[in-house]
């Protein structure tokens, strides 16, 4: 049986747990969490939270795993990430890959970038640096 986009975002909102933006910006002021930025590299040079990693959905994965050439060593699968993107679809599926990889402590921006500058919570600006 065919699943729909909507019902595979459904479920994997399902899987995860959300975050307020309030809530997430605390949580990486203090170092406890770090933010995974899942949105294209054309999105994120146009406004991203300063400090988060950006890891395209598409190379999650690789950027998640310890054993690959492309790890990013921020990305620690007993540490907290919050995932985030535009609007929090893109961030429940990889959190559920997150999940389902053995990250333990993975939650979801609820409702994504726009959440976090709608009370104004500042975003950067800049090139990506590349894949």
């Amino acid at each position: 049986m065919l699943k729909t986009a909507a019902e595979l975002i459904k479920a994997a909102q399902a899987q995860v747990p959300h975050v307020s933006a309030q809530e997430a910006a605390t949580e990486a002021a203090s170092g406890a969490a770090v933010l995974l930025d899942v949105r294209e590299a054309q999105e994120w040079q146009h406004g991203h939270i300063e400090g988060a990693i950006p890891a395209p959905r598409g190379l999650v994965e690789f950027f998640a795993d310890p054993t690959s050439p492309r790890h990013k060593k921020d990305l620690d699968p007993t540490g907290r990430v919050i995932v985030v993107c535009a609007s929090g679809a893109r961030a429940a599926l990889a959190a559920a890959t997150l999940k389902d990889m053995g990250y333990e402590n993975i939650a979801v921006l609820d409702g994504g970038l726009k959440a976090w500058m709608a009370p104004g919570l500042p975003t950067n600006e800049h090139e990506y640096a590349g894949i």
